[in-house]
């Protein structure tokens, strides 16, 4: 077991019922900076920091008969230097109470801890100058969190200016630094140092912050006390400071200021916690001097503020991170925004989802230098209205860094809803335009309105009437009879759907379907003849379902036709010749429930369609002419 125990990586402790140490291993006295002898014999509290309190309780029975495992402690080593130490502790009983000792076994964790306080100060810093609206707004916050992330007990920001960032830099040989900022925790007194700090100056190469700036280098010191710091050493002790360390807030060969921290302990020099610092003074230099950016170019501005006041544009000025620099009164008045509820608006917190993440992509290619003269956006008002703007959008640029983006915008939210309703009305007219006008003629005729006719020598022609109807019109209301009527004429309509007919027109009772035009096709009597004969089916199977008893008379002739629209005012499409009009006489003078065809029809059907020859009849301006009944389809 003795041999277990020197072996060990962790440091191990046993001590009695009291607390004073009784064995100790090789890794303990490693870790602490004891010897053996240095330790037996002494009570734990000289590694525990005592102020914590755990003593007392690590060794109340009933309290260590808890789970006491990876117990975070932190310790003090020979030279006073902290470490953060997990112990797991056990006892060891023995046979009279009151005598058990107690194993203490330990893990330096310190490293760790300093890992996750550097994350922790990286993404706080970063968070910091992101939010802050200024520059005497953010370095008192950053003092404040380098100083807790970091378990630092005072921070202090060095200049030769009146403040950071406020004025024209002293050249850097002859600057002579003033501390223009403190950030002090409770747990010290430090009100001597503090008066002591503000009264004292020192130039490049003198004192810390004048070694760092004169160096531009991150610098440690591990005991100010000791560092020969005439001014401030002394009272530096008196308040119980000893480790300090500072950065240059520097931007390429530009110093800015110095920031220099104190600690009431005495540490070791963190190298990784220097280059952190660097860069982190690299952050705070950049910020510095976009803000300082920012602030010429609204003042460059001011003078513009009344021409763009008096503006019906929209104009805006947004920061690098999307924060409203200016807004002018057209916009206020348009948005519905205060100005002090656009002081705490980002711009992207306006715009309408739907053009969100456009506006991320095109926002990040302005900061990048490219221009836009034509751009469109959607933005909510603060009553929840959406509203879309159109114009142009530019990036201020100062010395390579982006500052702010510019816009000037006009309120287009009429003008599109005008034209969408617009292409609405003209795709309504369009639909209505095919409902009156078959599609191959609708289409030349929208793009000249001029007169359209056109000569068809092979079509067939179809008159039908509805017969009977005018007796019962008498005994039915307005309403019915347009219903009764609708029905009908819906039916056939789709029909000629079906067949890919083209209906011509309907006058009162009668319905008039054409084949062959204005598509030109070859079987345009036989379309018209199965159409012939589903209409009878359509008109038996309407008395069926409304207990009436109407008959149709059907008429059919192939020939040439002129067709064509010729009244650009009510766009009616015609068929004009003697084929329509004997068409109109084979119906006219047809027989109830049958379907009558002329000669040169028939010619057209009678390998394909049964027929009864009904013989001649008299047709007007033509004289006799033999005429066929259409029986059906042969098998």
């Amino acid at each position: 077991m003795e041999q277990v125990i020197t072996a060990m990586a962790d440091a191990l402790f046993v001590t009695n019922n009291l607390g004073k140490i009784k064995n100790v291993n090789r890794a303990a006295q490693k870790l602490f900076g004891f010897s053996e002898e240095e330790l037996i014999n002494q009570p734990i509290s000289v590694i525990i920091d005592d102020n914590q309190g755990l003593i007392p309780a690590i060794h109340q029975h009933s309290y260590f008969q808890k789970d006491f495992q990876n117990f975070e402690v932190v310790c003090r080593t020979k030279t006073r230097e902290k470490r953060l130490i997990a112990f797991s502790c056990s006892v060891i009983p023995k046979k009279i109470e009151g005598l058990e000792d107690i194993v203490y076994i330990g893990r330096d964790i310190t490293a760790r801890q300093r890992r996750e306080q550097h994350t922790s100060t990286q993404y706080a810093i970063t968070r910091i100058l992101s939010e802050s609206q200024s520059v005497k707004q953010v370095i008192p916050q950053i003092l404040q969190s380098i100083c807790q992330n970091l378990g630092w007990d005072l921070g202090e920001l060095w200049t030769p200016s009146q403040y950071i960032g406020t004025s024209v830099q002293e050249h850097s040989i002859n600057a002579v630094l003033r501390c223009v900022e403190i950030w002090s925790s409770r747990v010290i007194s430090v009100r001597e140092f503090k008066a002591i700090t503000w009264q004292t100056t020192y130039t490049p190469g003198v004192g810390l912050p004048g070694r760092i700036w004169i160096r531009r280098l991150p610098l440690w010191i591990q005991d100010i006390t000791e560092d020969g710091d005439k001014k401030r050493s002394q009272s530096a002790a008196e308040a119980g400071l000893h480790a300090a360390f500072g950065f240059p807030i520097l931007e390429d060969s530009e110093i800015l200021g110095v920031m220099v921290f104190f600690s009431r302990d005495v540490q070791p020099k963190d190298k990784d916690l220097l280059q952190m610092m660097g860069s982190i003074g690299s952050q705070i230099a950049q910020f510095i001097k976009r803000k300082q950016a920012e602030d010429a170019l609204v003042e460059s501005e001011e003078r513009y503020r009344d021409l763009f006041e008096n503006a019906n544009d929209l104009i805006q000025s947004v920061n690098a991170y999307g924060r409203f620099l200016y807004v002018n009164r057209a916009w206020r008045e348009t948005l519905g925004y205060s100005e002090a509820e656009i002081a705490n608006l980002t711009v992207f917190e306006i715009i309408h989802p739907g053009f969100k993440q456009e506006c991320w992509e095109r926002f990040y290619r302005v900061l990048s230098g490219e221009k836009f003269d034509q751009v469109k956006a959607a933005f909510v008002t603060k009553d929840g209205q959406t509203i879309f703007l159109e114009g142009n959008i530019n990036c201020k640029i100062v010395e390579g860094h982006p500052v702010a983006t510019r816009g000037i915008f006009r309120n287009v939210t009429q003008r599109l809803a005008a034209e969408e309703a617009l292409r609405h009305q003209q795709e309504e007219t369009e639909r209505l335009l095919l409902k009156i006008l078959p599609t191959a003629i609708s289409k030349p005729l929208k793009e000249e309105l001029a007169n359209i006719a056109e000569d068809f020598a092979d079509v067939t022609v179809l008159f039908a009437d509805i017969v009977g109807f005018s007796e019962i019109t008498a005994s039915l209301s307005a309403i019915q009879l347009v219903n009764l009527l609708n029905s009908i004429f819906s039916a056939f309509d789709r029909l000629t759907e079906q067949y890919s007919l083209e209906r011509i027109k309907t006058i009162n009772n009668a319905y008039m379907v054409v084949a062959g035009l204005p598509t030109r096709r070859p079987d345009h009597a036989q379309a018209i003849a199965q159409m012939a004969l589903h209409m009878q089916t359509a008109i038996a199977l309407f008395n069926t379902e409304n207990n009436q008893n109407f008959s149709i008379r059907i008429g059919i002739h192939s020939g040439s036709v002129v067709a064509g629209v010729i009244d650009l005012n009510n766009f009616t499409y015609d068929l004009w010749g003697d084929t329509v009009n004997i068409a109109s006489c084979m119906e006219s003078q047809g027989l109830v429930s049958k379907i009558q065809v002329t000669e040169d029809t028939y010619k057209c059907l009678c390998n394909e369609f049964l027929f009864e020859k009904r013989g001649e009849i008299e047709v007007q301006g033509k004289g006799e002419m033999t005429t066929y009944l259409l029986i059906g389809k042969k098998r």
